[in-house]
């Protein structure tokens, strides 16, 4: 069984990195970009800047991608999507994609309970808002 032999899920920096004086300036975005400048004290890594990625900061390879439920997630589009976890429904669990529509959701929902496949988001679009 997969999840048996599992390692513990380890997320050594769990908030992102924000680019430079992104805070300052409004023309700055906050995505990261690299800075360049000569004097620049986050290039240079003063102490208190604030932190440039960098390679240690990845995950477990045995744990990359791993959700906390053990499995992989593998995106749906339709039912044949669906079909090719019939052999890894212990590997891998589905997510339906946001442009399926309901009614192929339905669909999607009742074929992964014949094949066992867990549905991250089963009850998207598929609740029906209670009348007032």
């Amino acid at each position: 069984h997969f999840q048996a032999k599992m390692v513990k899920i380890v997320k050594k920096k769990t908030n992102n990195f924000h680019r430079f004086q992104s805070d300052r300036f409004s023309k700055v975005k906050a995505s990261w970009r690299k800075p360049h400048g000569i004097d620049n004290r986050v290039r240079r890594k003063y102490k208190g800047a604030c932190l440039q990625p960098k390679i240690g900061y990845g995950s477990d390879v045995r744990t990359r991608f791993l959700l906390p439920n053990g499995q992989y997630k593998f995106r749906i589009f339709n039912l044949k999507d669906l079909e090719m976890l019939l052999m890894h429904n212990k590997k891998y669990c589905a997510e339906i994609a946001s442009t399926v529509s309901a009614l192929t959701r339905k669909a999607i929902k009742q074929r992964a309970a014949e094949l066992n496949v867990h549905l991250t988001n089963g009850q998207a679009r598929l609740r029906t808002l209670a009348k007032h």
